[in-house]
């Protein structure tokens, strides 16, 4: 088989043709004058040099396409996104949203374009270095979490090897939240009490999910409250000795936000013994995991909330944004607090005080979820 080639201009672009046995093609090479003369001709000398080999130059350019176009559509951003998209009907809308909010603003300006075959564990720990040099390390962790997450989808559909992030386990220092986690910025506190709101499983584990931060009792004994403690007229709630954990009886104003939540409840649970019976038996209560299992399937990490962590999320707010005095918020907690003289308080010390602070604090939860902030 005998070519013959030659450069020619043609529409404002260089190219090479060849002629072999009445079989004519032409490989364009780009647009004067993005492409000078001296580039054609380099290209034309490499075109020939396939073709001395057997090889099409046309094939070779379309293959060559194909892997960048491959490339560009196995980026870490583009699988992220379509990650996001396969798994955001599983998490509440509000929670769904702050998660790629959180990849948009902290992960894609530093990795996003990158195909994520090429991504290392450094790569990643990068991305994570920066955030806790802001001092926000909880963000960390969370994005730490859903990289994993990222990367376990994309071996998952074939398009990495396996998950890098799974070698910066103990990279990052732990969250210093105390030892139940609790977001204490009303910032992250808004979208947490949407996603209660939101909540789509049982009923009753949304009823628990919504008084737990309006309460902020133990969950032991949110759990095993009984309809028979609870006093509509006072609007009280009364806990014997026995549940408590300074076995000291213990008294919670019911703000009417909380009544009102209960009241509906009533109307499904009522015939109960327990405020939350258990589903499958309500001789029993609710398991000690429903609120935290409510909390992860909604998305929220260990790291970020736990049943327990909403007393601290009310005793930091209360005083920090509310000024509420600090022995009212410790004796509602039931903490162990002393008067002045040294003697402990009883269950009903400073209950108009308390009244009016669990109102406050009920009022001030409704004003973050619209934005009051």
């Amino acid at each position: 088989m005998v070519f013959s080639f030659w450069l020619r201009r043609l529409g404002g672009s260089y190219g090479i043709s060849n002629i072999a046995l009445e079989v004519r093609k032409k490989l364009t090479f780009g647009a004067y004058p993005v492409i000078t003369l001296a580039d054609a001709g380099q290209r034309r000398e490499d075109a020939k040099k396939l073709l001395v080999n057997g090889i099409d130059p046309g094939e070779t350019k379309k293959v060559q396409k194909a892997a960048q176009g491959e490339q560009n559509t196995n980026t870490f951003e583009v699988i992220a996104r379509e990650w996001h998209s396969k798994f955001a009907h599983t998490w509440v809308p509000s929670h769904a949203q702050h998660k790629l909010e959180r990849l948009e603003k902290n992960v894609f300006p530093w990795i996003g374009k990158r195909p994520i075959k090429e991504l290392t564990a450094p790569d990643i720990l990068a991305v994570l270095r920066r955030l806790e040099s802001r001092g926000i390390l909880d963000t960390a962790h969370r994005v730490r979490f859903e990289c994993s997450s990222i990367f376990r989808y994309a071996v998952a559909t074939g398009r990495a090897d396996r998950d890098p992030v799974a070698d910066l386990k103990g990279a990052l220092p732990p969250v210093k939240n105390g030892h139940h986690a609790a977001p204490t910025d009303p910032k992250a506190v808004a979208p947490l009490l949407k996603a209660i709101d939101e909540f789509q499983g049982s009923f009753v584990v949304k009823c628990a999910l919504q008084l737990a931060p309006l309460l902020f009792v133990r969950p032991g004994e949110l759990r095993a409250a009984e309809w028979s403690e609870i006093d509509f007229e006072t609007a009280e709630w009364n806990i014997p000795a026995g549940k408590m954990k300074m076995k000291i009886a213990h008294l919670v104003p019911l703000s009417t936000q909380v009544v009102k939540v209960l009241l509906e409840l009533k109307e499904l649970t009522g015939h109960s013994k327990y405020v939350f019976p258990c589903h499958r038996s309500p001789l029993r209560c609710m398991s000690e995991n429903a609120v935290n299992a409510g909390l992860r399937r909604m998305g929220f990490e260990k790291s970020e909330i736990t049943g327990h962590g909403f007393r601290a999320m009310a005793r930091t707010l209360l005083d920090e944004v509310s000024h509420v005095r600090p022995d009212y918020i410790e004796h509602q907690l039931a903490h162990a607090v002393k008067d002045p003289n040294g003697r402990a308080y009883n269950r009903t010390a400073h209950l108009v005080e308390r009244k009016k602070m669990m109102q406050l604090w009920a009022d001030y939860l409704d004003g973050l979820k619209v934005g009051q902030i």
